[in-house]
């Protein structure tokens, strides 16, 4: 087994966890941060499993590729010998069921069914492997990783895995035929290098730097409940201890971050943090880590 591709945290994502710490989120964008919160742990859960996969095998995990001017996202891609695996994973919890041909939560809301964004995605898939000259038969499966999952009156004739299917699924992709070739690792050289790496699908709801809550929150726990020491800050909630010039230079990549317009200054930065009361001791540490741009008052930093 061998990771071509890891998954990484969605900047959409990173950006709404910090945005969540900071200011009040609307019931739809804190719905929206949730969502995301929970697909990216279910996709991460199934990573643990195909990281234990002993076959010969190339994993690609959250390719977002493009073919005939359209877009198409794959959670994780599994290059076997004879079979590619484009798997959909979803994280969701509670009961659900299907009834003419249409999945429902079982309040009865209608959700969008997994099942369509499989088939669209195997479709764009093939498109790509004709249009770049890989012929490669595909077993797509929508993966179910959430043990309090239920699904009921689920079609027999899909390509649906449950929860207690899963170790049954890892089984059979050990059992793949041995020893892939040239061909195989050209594919996953051609996968990745078509990735796109920017989603023209992030949406972030509309902030303002006046409006988040500034300090410094605890690296492990995000808790704003701070002591500062001499050199060290320490939480007041979980007791995790930094050190305050590594605590400030987080501060200030979370600072870049949401507002990437700003220019990095001393008093923007003791601005951001708060708790560090000594401007001269920012300074020192934005003298130490970045490059001086200008000279005193009209100093900042990159």
């Amino acid at each position: 087994m061998e990771v071509v591709k890891p998954r990484t945290v969605p900047m959409e994502l990173i950006i709404l966890r910090r945005l969540n710490n900071r200011m009040e989120l609307t019931s739809e964008d804190k719905q929206m941060y949730l969502y995301l919160e929970k697909g990216y742990e279910g996709e991460v859960k199934f990573d643990l499993l195909t990281d234990q996969l002993q076959s010969d095998v190339l994993i690609l995990r959250d390719l977002l590729l493009e073919v005939n001017h359209t877009l198409f996202q794959i959670d994780t891609l599994i290059i076997s010998a004879d079979i590619l695996y484009p798997c959909e994973v979803k994280n969701y919890e509670g009961d659900y069921y299907y009834e003419s041909g249409r999945l429902y939560t079982k309040s009865g809301s209608e959700i969008k069914d997994p099942l369509l964004q499989l088939e669209r995605c195997e479709s764009l898939l093939r498109q790509f492997l004709q249009k770049t000259g890989n012929t490669f038969p595909l077993e797509s499966n929508v993966i179910y990783v959430n043990s309090e999952f239920t699904l009921y009156q689920a079609p027999l004739n899909k390509p649906i895995i449950f929860p207690t299917q899963l170790n049954a699924f890892m089984k059979k992709l050990d059992k793949s035929p041995p020893k892939l070739t040239a061909r195989h690792k050209k594919l996953a050289d051609t996968l990745l290098s078509a990735h796109i790496c920017e989603s023209p699908y992030t949406r972030l709801p509309k902030y303002e730097y006046s409006k988040q809550r500034k300090g410094i929150n605890c690296e492990k726990c995000s808790s704003f409940s701070i002591s500062v020491g001499d050199r060290t800050i320490v939480c007041d909630t979980c007791g995790c201890t930094e050190t305050i010039e590594s605590a400030v230079l987080r501060s200030v990549g979370e600072l870049k971050l949401l507002f990437p317009d700003k220019k990095i200054t001393t008093n923007i930065v003791h601005e951001w943090c708060q708790v560090v009361g000594s401007k001269k001791m920012i300074r020192r540490i934005l003298k130490k880590n970045f490059k001086a741009i200008g000279r005193v008052k009209y100093c900042y930093y990159e």
